[in-house]
């Protein structure tokens, strides 16, 4: 499986013409954390190609926010990553306490890098401030 979203690659190529793609030249969590960035910021439903591609509105959902909801978000982020995101296998996503910002919300999101047969755990940690605007950051 190719490491880097195709994209990524053109845009490689286009920077560097006479310098071949190789495995070492970009790392897959970062080309990972930029995707999971792209679909994680993305509102379900404002993709005419794909109608469940994002999550979502999560836009002032903490001052709304009830524990049943919980199940309910972090269902909607795993289903949207293990559509979008084959790179990754085995997700799991789980609400994590926020200490000392109420109008955050923060989802921890494990899963195994699923590249060329080999697989590292990988965690992320997301932050959806008060805007609905989520901040993915790899936390090993």
């Amino acid at each position: 499986m190719v490491r880097e979203r195709l994209l990524e690659r053109v845009r490689m190529m286009e920077e560097s013409p006479d310098k071949r793609l190789n495995e070492s030249s970009f790392s897959v969590v970062e080309s990972v954390l930029r995707y999971l960035q792209k679909i994680l910021n993305t509102k379900k439903g404002s993709v005419d190609i794909a109608p469940d591609f994002g999550i979502p509105d999560l836009t002032n959902i903490s001052s709304s926010f009830t524990t049943e909801a919980i199940p309910q978000l972090e269902s909607s982020i795993k289903k949207v990553i293990e559509e979008y995101e084959p790179r990754l296998a085995g997700v799991t996503v789980h609400f994590a306490e926020a200490q000392n910002d109420l109008m955050q919300l923060r989802f921890t999101i494990a899963a195994k890098v699923a590249t060329d047969g080999k697989g590292g755990s990988i965690v992320f940690e997301t932050i959806v401030d008060s805007d609905g605007q989520v901040q993915v950051m790899s936390s090993g």
